[in-house]
């Protein structure tokens, strides 16, 4: 389970007295759930609840952990969690529940989001389209100090087992239903990465039609052939042929914006298309993007302008959990050496004035568009006629969090302050053994608990290693040889994280029990169980989940099942598979 890092603020809410109706709404504490870095330096997830009284709020809390755990276990996120501060607002409401749910015939609520299925309990909208007042939303988000609309990600969670979600200005998803910790990641996509639905229907159950109109302004969607996407260099044309991060390849697959024909999209099931698989290379590159744009690539060092050559200069990158970001020190266009600082007095400056830059570039490979790569510069004059006074600092303003346990394969970092006339060293030990110097150190364990130090300055700080990817247990039904009549269930159970499988070699899928109950196991079949206008388990070749218009193959034969398990630091742990035969 998590540790909350503690209370920020309990605020009632008194919005002046202009507005009385304001005033009398009900009071909020805001939580830090993580904190990597200053508001102003991060992209801040604001997680409010709706329709939690004061005695549901630990339910409240229960929710985000799944939903947060669930997000950081899905690529880019996983990567850049440490982009990401993370707040949740818990809002004693009135009554509990949400407005419309799950019927347009059910209460409407007294909740402080006035949350509500069916779009706001609009007959004309569907059911799952769940709703929050936007400027309620707002005003309670404006409680976590230092945000702003520009710098941060609203996820309203209702208190509520059914299906359901919106994105928008905001995203929302339900708290409690099976399936609503992977309704947050695909709502997210449409908040934050600007990504369309990829269903081939808009109403459950009902077949969408053909697509009319020209080229789709969506990156995911084309009218487009393959040939065409290559010659015009198009849309996904660098990732065609690959294997698909969601299973299959990326090619085009015709299907989406809410038809069924007539236009077409990279994957065959994806984030966008399917609950519980992947963003595919299209979504997790234009995802990716997204994130980096919403913090500063270079979030301090030595300001721009006119300096000296008798000096150190500083630039403070961001640092992704998975990798190093890039910096190339040039002056007059020549390279220097340097990471993160460089010092002058060894590049032997001619006298005059001279420019200096530092180019920091994110080498991810989930980016293939050069446009978009997230890339940063900062540029100054350097003046020989300059004297630069000296100036030290403190020797640690900063590092990766020390409180929680980093990944086997994490990027741990550590930030000095800026001496103008020295580079601090920064010495690392794993276990005791001293493993190299640096502002950071690439793990590389795979198996058991370890410690990790820096020391610069007089200062050491420590951090336990999590190198144990959690195990996990498969339950089947006895049968001899594993062979099935008709139907057979799995239960996944992790010793940590969050369990996945995939079939025959098909994307990797979030094991999330069974939609109409998350205790039960997971039911398979070969074409599928209709469940609320879908088809959960299905064994054919279509994927897990299916429209039930759509033409099915049944999935009887031999079956490989592999499952594993992602933890709270990022590990994955063993995969082990089962074969199953499933007859008619």
């Amino acid at each position: 389970m998590r540790k909350w890092a503690g209370l920020v603020a309990a605020i009632v809410l008194g919005f002046g007295l202009a507005n009385p109706a304001q005033a009398a709404e009900p009071a909020a504490t805001v939580t830090d759930v993580q904190v990597t870095g200053p508001v102003a330096q991060r992209f801040n997830l604001v997680v409010l609840g709706d329709g939690y009284t004061a005695a549901e709020q630990p339910k409240f809390f229960a929710d985000v952990e799944r939903h947060i755990d669930t997000l950081w276990s899905l690529e880019p996120f996983k990567s850049y969690r440490s982009y990401f501060n993370v707040y949740a607002v818990s809002i004693a409401s009135p009554e509990s529940g949400v407005d419309c749910d799950p019927s347009l015939d059910a209460p409407v609520r007294d909740t402080p989001l006035n949350m509500g299925f069916w779009g706001g309990c609009t007959a004309s909208s569907v059911q799952r389209l769940l709703t929050v007042d936007d400027a309620a939303a707002q005003r309670y988000a404006d409680l976590v100090p230092g945000t702003t609309r520009a710098n941060r990600q609203i996820l309203a969670l209702a208190n509520s087992g059914t299906y359901g979600g919106a994105g928008g200005t905001y995203a929302t998803a339900s708290g409690g239903n099976a399936l609503s910790a992977l309704i947050s990641p695909h709502e997210l996509g449409h908040s934050l990465g600007g990504l369309d639905d990829e269903y081939d229907y808009y109403a459950r159950a009902v077949p969408g039609g053909a697509y009319e109109g020209g080229e789709p302004d969506s990156i995911h969607h084309t009218l487009l052939t393959e040939r065409q996407l290559r010659d015009q260099h198009k849309k996904w044309w660098r990732w065609l042929g690959e294997p698909s991060e969601s299973g299959g390849r990326i090619g085009r697959f015709e299907g989406g914006l809410y038809t069924q024909t007539g236009v077409w999209r990279p994957s065959k099931h994806s984030m966008m298309k399917t609950l519980g698989y992947a963003f595919d290379q299209v979504g997790r590159e234009r995802m990716t993007q997204r994130i980096a744009t919403k913090v500063p690539l270079v979030g301090g060092g030595t300001p721009a302008g006119t300096i000296g050559a008798d000096r150190v200069v500083w630039v403070r990158p961001m640092h992704p959990v998975s990798h190093r970001l890039d910096v190339t020190w040039t002056l007059d266009g020549v390279v220097l050496p340097g990471r993160e600082a460089v010092d002058l007095r060894k590049a032997h400056v001619k006298p005059g004035k001279h420019t200096l830059t530092a180019k920091v570039t994110d080498p991810t490979p989930f980016v293939r568009d050069p446009a978009a790569r997230p890339t940063s510069t900062r540029s100054w004059t350097v003046d020989t006629s300059v004297v630069t006074p000296p100036s030290g600092g403190p020797a640690v303003v900063a590092s990766t969090p020390t409180a929680a346990p980093v990944g086997g394969h994490d990027v741990v970092h550590v930030e000095t302050g800026e001496p103008t006339g020295s580079i601090p060293p920064v010495r690392w030990a794993l276990d005791g053994r001293p493993v190299g110097s640096g502002p950071d150190f690439a793990l590389d364990e795979s198996r058991g608990a370890h410690t990790l130090t820096a020391t610069t300055g007089g200062t050491t700080l420590t951090w336990t290693v999590d190198a144990a990817g959690p195990s996990t247990t498969a339950e089947l039904p006895p049968a001899k040889d594993h062979v099935f009549h008709g139907s057979f269930t799995m239960r996944l159970t992790a010793s940590d994280g969050m369990p996945e499988f995939r079939v025959d070699g098909d994307g990797w899928h979030k094991y999330y029990g069974w939609p109409t109950d998350a205790n039960a196991p997971y039911l398979f079949t070969a074409r599928g169980t209709e469940i609320d206008g879908l088809a959960y388990g299905n064994l054919g070749p279509d994927g897990l989940t299916v429209s039930p218009f759509t033409e099915r193959t049944p999935g009887y034969g031999r079956h490989r099942i592999e499952y594993r398990s992602i933890d709270e630091a990022g590990n994955v742990g063993p995969t082990k598979s089962v074969t199953v035969t499933l007859l008619p």
